[in-house]
């Protein structure tokens, strides 16, 4: 797993854009919170990997999301998803979010957007959001061919367009989504069970390369 944390992705968004991640740097290095808003998204998708890094949306992303988390990729949810999940963290940055008291605790020092920025921001994030595969388009992924790729990536997410990356592209997006659910589902250091179900990449990734865009 890549050797990167919360801290370091403040550390260096602080670098770029200021107080704002500087604050939170010290904030959650002080908080007995820091650890838990740590595992909250995986720490693979840096500031450099955002699409459109000079537009409004991007720099709303890495000023406001990175308060309390990870950076986000927009692809990790479609665009349909996109407003509804805006809303709840604009709730929570605000301390208005389901845990009441421990909320706004949490919350403390952080900064929300104004209504305009929120509407730039969920725009970006959908602009970007994940494009659903069309099944009528890739029948196969039905078939057996297609059923490491639809098990494995339809438990984070929308089944993504093999369009979406090249061939050459899928096998390194496959190896971070790999390193992602081995940071959402295991403890750092534990062993695989045995008997339990695996990643089969090569299966993955031959399914992509078949439809992939040319």
């Amino acid at each position: 797993m890549r050797a990167f944390s919360l801290l370091a992705l403040l550390a260096f968004v602080g670098g770029v854009l200021g107080d704002e991640a500087g604050d939170a740097r010290k904030r959650w290095a002080e908080s007995p919170h820091g650890p838990l808003l740590e595992r909250i998204l995986p720490p693979t998708f840096d500031a450099h990997d955002l699409p459109e890094p000079d537009a409004s949306g991007a720099k709303l992303t890495l000023r406001y999301c990175v308060q309390c988390h990870n950076l986000p990729n927009p692809a990790m949810h479609d665009a349909a998803k996109w407003p509804g999940i805006v809303e709840r963290m604009v709730e929570r940055m605000e301390g208005r979010g389901n845990l009441g008291t421990l909320m706004s605790e949490m919350m403390a020092g952080v900064s929300a957007p104004t209504s305009e920025e929120t509407r730039t921001l969920a725009a970006y994030l959908r602009r970007h959001g994940q494009k659903p595969l069309d099944a009528q388009r890739y029948p196969d992924v039905y078939r057996p061919e297609g059923e490491a790729f639809r098990l494995a990536c339809s438990q984070c997410h929308v089944l993504p367009d093999p369009q979406r990356h090249t061939a050459a592209e899928w096998p390194a997006v496959v190896a971070r989504m790999q390193e992602n659910m081995a940071w959402m589902n295991r403890v750092v250091g534990t062993k695989p069970v045995a008997g339990e179900p695996q990643l089969r990449t090569e299966e993955i990734n031959a399914f992509l390369a078949r439809h992939a865009r040319r």
